[in-house]
């Protein structure tokens, strides 16, 4: 009999450290086989997202992304998340698509910034001021628990609500922040670079999250090529993503200057303080499979 595991239910055994113990043991077992399909109208998007891990089970994700449904007061994201058994295929649990969403988001940009951002961060600046950028701040709270946060969005009200929500400063100038960050973390939805490269600094780590289709990136050609870049995945990034396609197909960067992903043997690491580090958080079907295996454990006890 499956287990139908809801958000509050689910969320009360995690822990961020955890998860991404969980997401660095998945690393090591047999790749992912995966499959996504993208469907879109418009501005609207329909997400099949599907992996299969030797020993780890299965799952099969469905989401919807429609951008325009926080006007209405709905969710933009919707969708469901269903996890197999390894052995036999039998459904185990069908668990709450935010609950493996929200995990698995800020859990991979975090693992990514355990390995890339130098340990001794202590400004972090998120770009964004959403749903996303909430469980962000959490992520990051939990890794770096010495870190101050400050929030830009192109929206003041948006931002002074999330500041007033979690304890962040709210910068007047985006690019006087980034400047000033150790850290930069971005979640919008946009199709135009908001992050320049002429604004980094030695040093700092940036973690990209928002871009998820190819039309989309957040940070302009010349921040990919001042940083070493790093992806969780090449199978889920390249050829799918306009964070690094675009600049791929523009030859603003080749395929050598992606270093690494979380599969690579060796590379994934900051060789130096002064380097400039980037992360771009892809979202494979593979770590809802990890994050889910994750949920049911915990949950199970």
């Amino acid at each position: 009999m499956n287990i139908q595991i809801g958000f509050e239910d689910g969320e009360k055994g995690l822990d961020w450290i955890g998860l991404t113990k969980a997401l660095k043991a998945g690393h090591k077992l047999p790749k992912a086989e995966i499959a996504d399909t993208f469907l879109y109208r418009g501005k609207d998007t329909l997400l099949n997202r599907s992996a299969w891990i030797d020993d780890l089970g299965l799952t099969v994700k469905c989401a919807t992304v429609f951008p325009e449904n926080p006007s209405t007061g709905v969710p933009m994201i919707n969708g469901a998340v269903s996890l197999f058994d390894d052995a036999h295929g039998r459904l185990e649990a069908i668990i709450d698509f935010h609950l493996i969403t929200k995990w698995k988001t800020a859990g991979d940009s975090l693992l990514g910034a355990l390995r890339l951002a130098r340990p001794e961060s202590r400004k972090i600046l998120i770009i964004g001021s959403g749903t996303v950028a909430r469980s962000l701040y959490d992520a990051y709270s939990a890794g770096f628990p010495e870190a101050k946060f400050t929030v830009w969005s192109r929206t003041r009200a948006n931002a002074e609500m999330f500041a007033n929500e979690r304890a962040a400063v709210v910068a007047d100038d985006l690019e006087t922040a980034v400047r000033d960050a150790d850290i930069i973390t971005s979640a919008t939805m946009s199709t135009e670079p908001v992050l320049r490269g002429d604004w980094l600094q030695n040093g700092q780590h940036v973690d990209l999250i928002g871009a998820y289709r190819p039309d989309m990136r957040e940070a302009d050609d010349r921040a990919l090529q001042r940083a070493r870049v790093f992806v969780d995945s090449f199978d889920t990034t390249i050829g799918h993503i306009g964070e690094v396609q675009i600049p791929l197909d523009s030859g603003a960067i080749s395929r050598p200057d992606l270093i690494a992903d979380y599969y690579s043997d060796a590379g994934f690491e900051r060789r130096s303080d002064d380097e400039i580090t980037l992360f771009k958080n892809g979202g494979g079907a593979h770590l809802d499979l990890m994050v889910s295996r994750y949920v049911l454990e915990r949950y199970a006890g």
